[in-house]
């Protein structure tokens, strides 16, 4: 199964659909005056498909299993075609589209089942995705590219050549997962001024997103917030909530983290840990999400 460990839950949606093909009106007669001898169709089919949807990762391998929040069945009759559709909820790490498609199958099969008795030339057509939502894919508003973005870390240790510049490296190759085009990546030492003197050179320089990673932590030199807080013009408090309760789901120290996020000028700053692995899960927590921020400064409408 793939890892979905590192993704952040949300609602996705799904719709599929199915089409059973009944060979004469006869059928449709039958199915609309209750008549068909193994029962109501509509009804039995219904609970079948509700069943195949909560039972979808028990069949496909894999399919992770998840909470359906919400589901529902429907059956339109155009001519001889049954129109099935199936819209399914979930708040989770992944989508439903499968949990759709499985129920749309399932619906349409118990209708087969209930029908051949009567109709020799049923048929099941065209089981497809209609709609889908949530996730990654509705990120249509990252405009990750026409952003101009630097990475500071804040290390005493790296700065001095002692260690590797590992949570810059990650970092780095994050960032290119979500398109953005480092324009800048420099190691400077914890030190308070420097740090505040390196947010006014990159706000003067035009950067519109700066990731400061080191100094949050309770270390006797950790003072990247302290540095950093006089010069926000307008603090975004929700960005490192969700990146602290999203770290605290993963390891139980994420709540030391002291990490501050706002905008000097029309500069977004972000504070990271200074970890790798810290570093990456809070920008697991952030993106592409955050990119919605750039939209929101220009006054463009939350959709």
């Amino acid at each position: 199964m793939v890892n979905i460990t590192h993704k952040s839950s949300t609602l996705r949606q799904a719709i599929a659909s199915a089409i059973l093909k009944a060979s004469s009106q006869a059928t449709i007669d039958a199915i609309e005056q209750r008549k068909v001898p193994k029962g109501d169709v509509f009804e039995f089919s219904r609970a079948a498909g509700l069943l195949a949807i909560k039972k979808t990762s028990d069949v496909i391998p894999d399919c992770h299993p998840l909470p359906i929040e919400y589901a529902a069945i429907t059956h339109r009759i155009d001519g001889l075609n049954i129109i099935i559709r199936v819209e399914v909820h979930t708040i989770y790490k992944t989508g439903v589209e499968v949990e759709a498609m499985h129920g749309a199958s399932v619906v349409a099969l118990t209708m087969y089942d209930m029908l051949k008795p009567l109709d020799k030339g049923i048929e099941i057509s065209t089981i497809r995705l209609e709609e889908k939502k949530g996730g990654k894919t509705d990120m249509k508003y990252a405009i990750s590219d026409q952003v101009k973005t630097a990475v500071i870390i804040c290390s005493d240790s790296v700065s001095a050549g002692i260690n590797d510049d590992l949570t810059g490296e990650r970092m780095a190759q994050k960032l290119i997962t979500y398109n953005i085009a480092l324009t800048k990546r420099e190691v400077i030492t914890d030190d308070f001024s420097i740090i505040q003197a390196k947010a006014r050179e990159l706000a003067d320089a035009g950067y519109q997103l700066v990731l400061f990673a080191g100094g949050t932590g309770l270390g006797p030199r950790d003072q990247t917030p302290e540095a950093l807080a006089p010069l926000l013009d307008r603090e975004v408090p929700g960005i490192m909530e969700t990146a602290r309760n999203y770290g605290q789901q993963r390891m139980p120290y994420a709540m030391l983290s002291r990490g501050i996020a706002g905008f000097i000028g029309d500069m977004l700053v972000l504070t990271l840990p200074g970890s790798p692995r810290g570093a990456e899960e809070t920008m697991d927590a952030l993106f592409p999400h955050i990119l919605h921020i750039f939209k929101a400064a220009e006054g463009v409408r939350h959709s």
